[in-house]
């Protein structure tokens, strides 16, 4: 039986493969490397993360962000200089293939409990598997949440912004992007460029985007303690959530619910203003009431703070409304398996090594946030969680080969 199956190739699951590979730990990964990142992110884009926050992780800080960019030529800082989404992507491209070379690019297409103890996986070539332990690192993947008052709509009038990684394909349309995001604000900006006549609803009344960190001189000392870097930006409480993710899993579960809900809420990247502000029309501060299709368009009813009503028509509809962990989402697990799994608001309740209900089934990335807080909503995430979860499998394995070879050596009477 194989020790390990990661479901998943982005930066949680190469991360986490690295590790594993380092230390000889049997482990197979399935999946399409940086998938989510090459086909569902808007070309053109770039990441919120600063360079030294977008690293995949492996032992000894080997192949960092950085060491790829100087190799490639590719500009590069550690703050200040925006990381595009073509870095990234072909980033974790050649990190797959430096560190992570036996990844297989398969779909897992069922994970169900095994009948003798761990779990059967089946995979799209018709294969099948046994594993102890299952990772899922599966990202955002399934998880893209449209609002229940634009559901109704047929889908060659409604999609999400995951669908979307061509921007090109909406030159000469009419299209609505709702959010207040970046996904919202990167996919307005590129659509504009692209020729759309787009425009961007939100329920805020103001768009909000993070500052730029200066870079042209030294944070005094007082700046450093009162507001401190961290993968999640400046101030006490991101480097909180981005450096002590154990001790977050121990905080009440209602303060960490709503942290995860309202922590770092939506705005786009400091780049982004002059793509959006003073190009796109806005209809800040609106709610979509209604939504109706006619004569190949759609008419969206909008409600603003003051009770005020408008009336947008336009030929498509994009929600850039974010993803919304649903366990019952992730239909390649069984409904046995489901369950078994403890949920509370869809995400399910880890313990503090990821491990779910279900033992040997583990949860990473946006799945495992309001166990472990706002960092995992980030690549940043991947460090700890890799560092984390395969010190608990390392552990695990070690007392399995002790208990085997105490049990060679001194057979257990009876047996």
């Amino acid at each position: 039986m194989l020790e390990t199956a990661i479901v998943g190739t982005g930066p949680y699951g190469l991360s986490i493969a690295a590790y594993l590979r380092s230390l000889g730990i049997s482990y197979r990964i399935f999946g399409r490397p940086m998938d989510s990142w090459i086909s569902h992110m808007p070309k053109g884009m770039m990441l919120k993360s600063d360079g030294f926050a977008s690293n995949i992780y492996a032992p000894g800080a080997q192949f960092t962000l950085k060491e790829f960019c100087a190799e490639r030529g590719v500009p590069y800082a550690d703050m200040g200089t925006p990381v595009r989404l073509d870095t990234f992507t072909d980033y974790g491209l050649a990190f797959r293939t430096r560190m992570v070379p036996d990844l297989e690019e398969k779909l897992v297409t069922r994970v169900e409990a095994g009948r003798d103890g761990g779990y059967l996986l089946g995979l799209e070539t018709g294969e099948t598997l046994t594993a102890k332990r299952v990772i899922l690192a599966v990202g955002i993947t399934h998880f893209e949440h449209i609002p229940t008052n634009l559901q109704h709509l047929p889908s060659e009038f409604l999609t999400h912004s995951f669908q979307h990684s061509d921007s090109q394909s909406f030159r000469g349309r009419s299209v609505a992007v709702i959010g207040a995001g970046s996904s919202a604000i990167d996919l307005a900006g590129l659509l504009h460029e692209a020729g759309a006549d787009v425009q961007l609803v939100a329920r805020d009344t103001a768009l909000k985007f993070h500052e730029k960190m200066p870079t042209d001189k030294p944070r005094s000392l007082w700046q450093q303690v009162r507001s401190p870097l961290s993968g999640l930006g400046p101030g006490l409480s991101s480097r909180f959530f981005a450096s002590f993710p154990n001790l977050f899993h121990h905080l009440p579960e209602s303060y960490r619910l709503e942290t995860v809900r309202t922590f770092l809420g939506p705005a786009g990247g400091w780049f982004a203003k002059d793509k959006v502000v003073g190009k796109v029309p806005l209809a800040l501060g609106c709610s979509v009431v209604s939504a109706e299709t006619a004569d190949g368009r759609v008419s969206l009813k909008l409600r603003a703070k003051d009770g005020s009503e408008r009336a947008m028509n336009v030929e498509h509809v994009v929600a850039a409304t974010g993803y919304k962990v649903d366990l019952n989402r992730l239909a390649f697990l069984s409904p046995e398996l489901r369950a078994k799994i403890q949920i509370v608001n869809g995400s399910p309740v880890l313990s503090s090594t990821f491990e779910s209900s279900a033992p040997g089934l583990y949860f990473t990335g946006l799945a495992a946030a309001n166990s472990f807080g706002p960092v995992m909503r980030f690549a940043f995430g991947a460090g700890y969680t890799s560092r984390h979860l395969t010190e608990t499998i390392a552990k695990s394995t070690s007392r399995g080969r002790a208990w085997s070879t105490v049990s060679e050596v001194h057979p257990v009477k009876g047996s």
